[in-house]
C-alpha cells in the first residue's frame, strides 16, 4: 500500500512505473549511475583518509618516529571530528549556493593534499593542525553529495542511491585498517602510505569534475527521456546569502531536526569507537599482532557494508508499507536498539571473536539504519538539503569527537578497579539507546521553511 504523502511529495512529481532504461517505451540515457559511481569513488577516498590513522598511531612504524600519549592521539583523533562537524552547514551551504560539482572537487583536492601533508608531520601539532584542516575539507563531502542525490533521483529511490554512495565510504573505512597495515610493511612507512593516499585522491577528484554536473539538465549526456524519468524539483533555486538567517532559525526552531541531530550524536559516541580506539583495544587489551587486529577491525567495518545494502532496501520498502512519517524512523530505532544489547554484551564476554561478533553487530546495524538518516534529511531539506545535511551531520560527528576523546578518560576514571572497559562498552551502549529513542520523534513529512 504506498501512502499519498510519499507519492505526492512536493520535491517529485509521481512518476508512474517508467523502468530505469525506458520511458514511454523510449531508450534513455543513464547519466544518474554515473553520478552515483563517481560518487561511490569520492565516499571511498573520504572513509580512506579518515579511517587510515586511527590504524597508523597505533603502528610500530609510527610509534618509533613520533613520541605520543595517548591522551595527545585521542586528541588529533578527536580533531578531525570537531572541525568536521563544524563546518558541516558553512560547507554545506556554500556548497548549495555555489554549486555541487564546483565545490565537492574542490573539497576532495583539499582533503586529499592534507592526508598527503599528513605524512610530513614530525610532532602532535603538526599532526593535529593537519587534521583539523582534513576535517574541514571534508566536511562539505556528504552534504554536497546528499544534494546531488535529491536532483538526480526519484524520492523512491534515493534510499538504495544513498545506500551506494555510503556503501562506497564503508568500503574505503573497512579496507582501511587492512591496506594501510599492509602499505606500511611493504611500501616503507607510514609518511608513505599518506602520501599515496593523497595521489589517489586527487585522481579522483579529477574524475568527480569530469562526470558530475549539478542538475540533469546541465549534463551533455543526459538526454530528455532521462530527465523527465528523474522528474522537475520544485524548490531548486540556489539559496541567497539574505536566507541564511531564515535558514538558521528554521534549524533551530524545528522539534524534528533536533531529534535528527540527537540522534546522529548518539550514534556516532557508540560507533566512533569502532575507527578509532577498536585497533588499540585489539592489540593491548587483547594482545593481538599488528595484522591480526587489522584484520579483525576490517571484519568488523565489512560487516557494516553489507547493513548499507540492508538499510537502502529496508528504509524504501518501509517508506512503501508504513508511509513516509513512520517508515523513515523504524529502521533507525530498531536498528540502534540492536547496537545497543551487542555493545552490552561485550564486557561480559572473554572471546576476542565474540567481541569482534559484538562490534561487527554494531556496525551493521548502524550502517542498516544510516540510508534512512540519509533519507529523512533529503525529505525535509528541500533546496537547502546540502546545509540541512550539514546541520544534522555536525552534531553527529560532534558525538565522534566526544567519542575518540572520552575513551582514554574512561579508561583511566576505571583503571583501580579494572572497570574501565566495561564503562566504555556501557557509555557506547547507552548512546545507541538515547539514539533509538530520538529517532522515533522524527517527522520526514514536514519540510522545513527556509527562504523563499
Amino acid at each position: 500500500m504506498t501512502d499519498n504523502k510519499t507519492t505526492n511529495s512536493p520535491y517529485h512529481p509521481p512518476s508512474g512505473t517508467v523502468s530505469e532504461s525506458t520511458h514511454g517505451g523510449v531508450v534513455m540515457s543513464t547519466i544518474r549511475h554515473r553520478i552515483v559511481a563517481v560518487s561511490v569513488l569520492m565516499a571511498f577516498s573520504l572513509y580512506l583518509d579518515r579511517v587510515c590513522l586511527g590504524e597508523i598511531v597505533k603502528s610500530d612504524s609510527f610509534n618509533g618516529d613520533v613520541k605520543l600519549s595517548k591522551d595527545e592521539i585521542g586528541s588529533i583523533l578527536g580533531s578531525f571530528f570537531f572541525t568536521y562537524a563544524l563546518f558541516q552547514v558553512p560547507a554545506g551551504w556554500i556548497s548549495d549556493r555555489f554549486g555541487a560539482r564546483r565545490m565537492l572537487t574542490g573539497y576532495i583536492l583539499a582533503w586529499s593534499a592534507l592526508t598527503a601533508l599528513t605524512g610530513f608531520m614530525t610532532s602532535s601539532s603538526g599532526l593535529l593542525l593537519t587534521r583539523l584542516g582534513c576535517g574541514i575539507a571534508q566536511a562539505g563531502a556528504y552534504p554536497t553529495s546528499n544534494a546531488i542525490v535529491r536532483r538526480w533521483t526519484r524520492l523512491e529511490q534515493r534510499g538504495v542511491a544513498n545506500s551506494l554512495i555510503s556503501f562506497g565510504g564503508r568500503l574505503g573505512g573497512t579496507l582501511a585498517p587492512f591496506l594501510t597495515t599492509m602499505l606500511i610493511l611493504y611500501i616503507g612507512g607510514w609518511r608513505q602510505t599518506l602520501w599515496l593516499y593523497g595521489v589517489v585522491g586527487i585522481l579522483i577528484a579529477i574524475g568527480y569534475w569530469w562526470t558530475v554536473r549539478d542538475r540533469p539538465a546541465e549534463h551533455p549526456d543526459c538526454d530528455s527521456a532521462e530527465q523527465d524519468d528523474i522528474g522537475p524539483l520544485t524548490d531548486d533555486h540556489r539559496p541567497e546569502l539574505k536566507d541564511i538567517l531564515t535558514l538558521l532559525g528554521a534549524c533551530c526552531t524545528s522539534r524534528s531536526l533536533w531529534l535528527n541531530s540527537l540522534s546522529q550524536f548518539s550514534i556516532n559516541i557508540g560507533w566512533a569507537f569502532l575507527i578509532t580506539w577498536l585497533p588499540t583495544y585489539l592489540k593491548e587489551s587483547k594482545g593481538l599482532s599488528e595484522t591480526r587486529g587489522a584484520v579483525m577491525v576490517t571484519i568488523v567495518l565489512a560487516t557494516g557494508m553489507l547493513g548499507q545494502l540492508i538499510g537502502g532496501w529496508a528504509t524504501d520498502r518501509s517508506v512503501r508499507r508504513f508511509g513516509l512519517r513512520r517508515g523513515r524512523v523504524l529502521p533507525i530505532s530498531v536498528a540502534c536498539t540492536i547496537a545497543g544489547i551487542s555493545y552490552l554484551c561485550c564486557p561480559f564476554i572473554d572471546s576476542v571473536w565474540g567481541i569482534v561478533a559484538c562490534c561487527a553487530m554494531v556496525s551493521l546495524m548502524t550502517d542498516v539504519g544510516n540510508p534512512s538518516v540519509w533519507g529523512f534529511m533529503q525529505d525535509v531539506g528541500g533546496r537547502n538539503t546540502g546545509a540541512i545535511f550539514g546541520w544534522a551531520n555536525m552534531w553527529g560527528n560532534f558525538g565522534a569527537s566526544v567519542s575518540a576523546i572520552m575513551v582514554p578518560i574512561l579508561l583511566r576514571y576505571g583503571a583501580e578497579d579494572g572497570s574501565g572497559q566495561t564503562l566504555v562498552f556501557m557509555v557506547c551502549a547507552s548512546a545507541f539507546f538515547v539514539a533509538a529513542v530520538a529517532a522515533l520523534g522524527m517527522d520526514a513529512t514536514k519540510p522545513l521553511k527556509a527562504g523563499r
